[in-house]
């Protein structure tokens, strides 16, 4: 089993915020929709990164931008957009930290070079989510 982290500061607040209004009753459909997708694929993804379902695979773009090896795994398929989650092992042996957030990339050439890639934090033990 693997930790699930979220990188900072990007993917922290995000996460942060999106887990405030679903607690509060507060949050959009398509944020609860997002929400389940997230928990579901963070669950299978902290059993085993590469379970079939997750389509997981190294985006070598942005692991030369990123310095580090970054992965790729679905939060869907087959739909326009589909959302996908970056991410990298660390930075405990244990740990995924989940880096970026992303539709899925539309243009060929370019694709990769827009994508919001967070840090990771080796500092913050309190930074790994329960499910």
């Amino acid at each position: 089993m693997f930790n699930i982290r979220m990188g900072i500061p990007e993917m922290r607040e995000y996460w942060n915020d999106l887990e405030k209004n679903i607690k509060a009753h507060a949050a959009k459909k398509h944020e609860v929709m997002l929400f389940k997708k997230l928990v579901n694929c963070f669950k299978k993804l902290s059993a085993d990164p590469k379970y079939p379902g997750l389509c997981t695979h190294d985006i070598e773009a942005l692991t030369k931008r990123y310095g580090k090896k970054v992965w790729q795994s679905y939060l869907e398929n087959s739909k326009p957009a589909a959302g996908r989650i970056f991410w990298v092992y660390g930075p405990n042996k244990s740990d995924i930290t989940i880096i970026g957030l992303e539709p899925h990339p539309n243009d060929k050439k370019h694709a990769y070079q827009k994508v919001t890639l967070s840090s990771t934090d080796k500092g913050n033990e309190g930074n790994v989510l329960m499910f």
